[in-house]
């Protein structure tokens, strides 16, 4: 029913929101009579304004065009690489006239990017995209919205996020020889259960994992987002969070955790924030400091298109990971695409480099949470383990912004450089040191030697 509320509500929010648009304009014109008026200009902000916070926000596209390789301008051409019904495999494919950049971009790490599936949309990850198609092929995990997807492709399991992952790493493999891997934030548990299923198996695991700020033991240094999943019981979340798809959507019927309920768990967090944020646009707008208004449509623009999860995947996620730890407690089974149930063990990675990050502020995934995978990973020969802490970042400061381009890219383009086989590496794995001197905390050193002696395949272009 709150569903069917809140879309009735938006719908006829709708014209009123595009009528504030269309006021905004008339005031802000010149040429208009009404943009003649006194305080005109404060009239159109708080009609903008309006237009701003009853408007419904839609996915945003990622709008890659071109990234600059060495003072080259490269084209870049977005296309879906496997389709899948809860998710696509995007591809960002490089292109290139210049023959010694044509020559760079083939021999550089191909890494998969696996986005969060937690309200927002793989575009949130625009930026850490962006950064990394300047030294990598690059792969994103580009998640479907639930309630767009009909019920006859029946339901998403967190099993079968774990399988999905394992279909792309294996693609991956079968196309190029090999692959590295990214998890930003709540992938790096189902990422983490992906890779030590293919080791326990004796599959060929990615060369390295790289995990940025996630709950692999959220019982260290517990945030507000995880003391709310263990204050609540799993009837609890069932009863109150989770509702149907209105029949005006192609998934009508879907039992769904809404995005609009996730929205309001993030603006609820930092009210005041938000708030102060929204008025300081206002005042922006008077001024005319079409810059930093712009600054803000741009972030709103992403941080308020949510997406709707799967209620048996939401719940399975609450309940696995939030409240019974069962990947740290060595509990945890999932279904293979087969139907048989297999022991998630990170103890038997053996072969693949391990990179964790964390914010110093971070405020959603709390300090010791993403490093616990360290701990799990037993495995994993120390000189191919490494932490870093990036001091006076928060949550998304370690994967967007001038923090994550300055001090935690270089590291992380190092330890996959570091871990890449030597034939394909664009510059040799030597001057991994170096850059790593410049890691905040670094708790173990990561390898010197080429990844290629650890007997991985090599890559295939």
């Amino acid at each position: 029913m709150l569903y069917q509320m809140y879309e009735t509500h938006r719908s006829l929010m709708e014209p009123f929101s595009d009528l504030a648009q269309t006021a905004s304009k008339l005031y802000s014109n010149p040429l208009s009579p009404l943009g003649q008026m006194p305080m005109a200009q404060r009239i159109s902000a708080g009609f903008d304004l309006m237009h701003r916070l009853g408007k419904d926000y839609e996915k945003p596209e990622f709008g890659l065009r071109t990234v600059d390789v060495d003072g080259v301008d490269v084209a870049i051409h977005e296309r879906v690489e496997i389709d899948k019904p809860f998710c696509e495999l995007r591809r960002f494919k490089r292109f290139s006239d210049d023959l010694p950049t044509l020559d760079k971009l083939k021999g550089q790490p191909v890494v998969l990017i696996v986005a969060p599936l937690s309200g927002h949309y793989a575009t949130l990850l625009r930026d850490t995209v962006k950064t990394m198609l300047k030294d990598h092929k690059v792969y994103i995990t580009d998640w479907k919205n639930a309630r767009l997807v009909p019920l006859s492709e029946g339901e998403f399991h967190l099993d079968d996020y774990v399988n999905y992952v394992q279909e792309f790493i294996r693609h991956l493999q079968k196309t190029y020889g090999n692959c590295h891997v990214m998890s930003v934030c709540q992938p790096t548990v189902p990422v983490l259960a992906a890779v030590s299923l293919m080791a326990s198996r004796g599959e060929t695991t990615p060369l390295s994992m790289t995990m940025m700020g996630g709950p692999i033991d959220a019982s260290k240094s517990p945030t507000a987002v995880n003391n709310l999943a263990t204050q609540r019981s799993h009837a609890w979340f069932e009863h109150n969070v989770i509702y149907r798809v209105p029949s005006n959507f192609p998934g009508a019927g879907r039992r769904v955790y809404p995005g609009f309920l996730q929205h309001t768990g993030f603006v609820a967090m930092n009210p005041d924030r938000h708030a102060s944020s929204h008025y300081d646009y206002f005042k922006d707008l008077i001024k005319g400091d079409n810059e930093s208004a712009e600054a803000h449509r741009k972030f709103y623009d992403e941080y308020n298109a949510v997406l709707d999860m799967d209620a048996d995947y939401y719940l399975e996620t609450i309940e696995t990971v939030f409240q019974e730890f069962k990947l740290v407690n060595g509990t945890w089974d999932v279904k293979n695409p087969q139907g048989k149930q297999e022991r998630v063990r990170p103890q038997d990675i053996t072969q693949t480099g391990l990179l964790t990050v964390e914010g110093e502020l971070d405020d959603i995934s709390g300090s010791g949470q993403t490093a616990a995978a360290h701990d799990l990973c037993t495995g994993i020969t120390k000189e191919h383990q490494m932490h870093l802490e990036a001091k006076g970042a928060g949550h998304y400061g370690i994967f967007s912004g001038r923090r994550w381009r300055e001090m935690v890219y270089p590291v992380v383009k190092a330890f996959i450089l570091a871990h890449q086989p030597k034939a394909a590496a664009p510059q040799p794995a030597a001057a991994m040191p170096a850059v790593v001197s410049q890691a905040v905390v670094a708790k173990a050193p990561v390898r010197k030697t080429p990844a290629a002696a650890r007997k991985k395949p090599a890559t295939a272009k």
